[in-house]
């Protein structure tokens, strides 16, 4: 019996990284086994991990050094960075880069990173119309991933390049769940205007990268664009309110708006909707669904997720 090639997986117990190493692990006869990275190997969510049979490893990804120990002897890597959790393209940066050095020092056979286009490439920071955001991004959480994409190309790391987008499970976790309006009717938020929205199911990303690992060196040196489905405000609207079972409708914001609401990244926000909305053909042309479900058989549609998740979407429910 050939031994199972390992994937180390870098935020394992993440959305993204969750879901890839849940993918592996469900996959018993398949040819990889799961490593998982975490800062804390002993966490809450750390140990349902080990329990389903993950390969449990401690590693930072601000830490060059403890990656390449997690990394030894692994045949492929998944790379990811949140963002959110220190608002900092500047350190996403940073550990990006570290990830790149620590699988060339390993001799990481194949890596997926997971990554978003840098829209600097398309509305360069004197454009007016959008702001330019800490003196140097467009759209932060995008640019400075797409920006570090070179470093992989650079230091020759065997990448496919795999693009996300737009999270449904948002509507959960993230604040962007429909709200009541002053009549009391539930209003989906979203400064989309017209405009086809690409979205996905975050476990469907993880399933989609174990899609390209198992395509193998085919996909090494490729860009891939991944979605569940491109869909309108008042389609989502629609939807929403067929699976809560009332009326949801779709109240279009300005770009200016969303970036004036104030919260933490309302103006990244506000202007990674923008660039949907101003790019909209070119975004949702790269994320094609029907290439998507080749990497994912078992791809969810917007209807699918709302059929097994609307009722943990944070609405403020009627009164009986």
């Amino acid at each position: 019996m050939n031994e199972k090639k390992s994937i180390a997986v870098v935020g394992a117990t993440g959305a993204q990284g969750g879901s890839l190493a849940r993918a592996i692990l469900a996959d018993q006869a398949g040819a990889f086994a799961a490593r998982a990275l975490t800062r804390n190997p002993g966490s809450e969510k750390a140990r349902p991990l080990a329990a389903l049979g993950a390969q449990v490893v401690q590693a930072d990804l601000d830490d060059e050094e403890s990656l390449a120990r997690a990394l030894q002897g692994a045949y492929g890597a998944f790379f990811v960075t949140n963002f959110w959790e220190h608002f900092s393209p500047e350190r996403e940066k940073r550990q990006a880069h570290n990830m790149a050095q620590a699988a060339v020092r390993a001799g990481v056979r194949h890596v997926v990173w997971s990554t978003l286009e840098d829209t600097r490439e398309r509305v360069p920071l004197d454009d007016p119309r959008m702001p330019t955001l800490m003196g140097s991004y467009k759209v932060p959480h995008f640019d400075g991933k797409g920006e570090s994409d070179a470093v992989f190309r650079e230091l020759g790391v065997p990448t496919t390049f795999l693009r996300t987008t737009f999270y449904w499970d948002n509507l959960i976790h993230f604040g962007m769940h429909p709200r009541r309006g002053a009549d009391g009717v539930l209003e989906l938020m979203l400064p989309m205007g017209a405009k086809r929205l690409a979205g996905i199911a975050a476990e469907d990303i993880g399933r989609c990268a174990y899609g390209v690992f198992k395509r193998g060196a085919a996909l090494i040196g490729q860009t891939v664009g991944i979605a569940g489905g491109h869909l309108t405000g008042d389609e989502m609207a629609a939807k929403l309110g067929a699976a809560l079972g009332e009326t949801v409708r779709y109240r279009d914001l300005s770009p200016e708006a969303y970036r004036a609401l104030g919260f933490p990244g309302a103006e990244d926000l506000g202007n990674m909707f923008q660039y949907y909305q101003e790019f909209e053909a070119e975004f949702n042309a790269a994320r094609p669904l029907e290439g998507t479900r080749q990497l994912n058989p078992e791809l969810q549609s917007f209807d699918a997720w709302l059929a097994r998740h609307a009722m943990r979407i944070p609405i403020e429910r009627l009164a009986q």
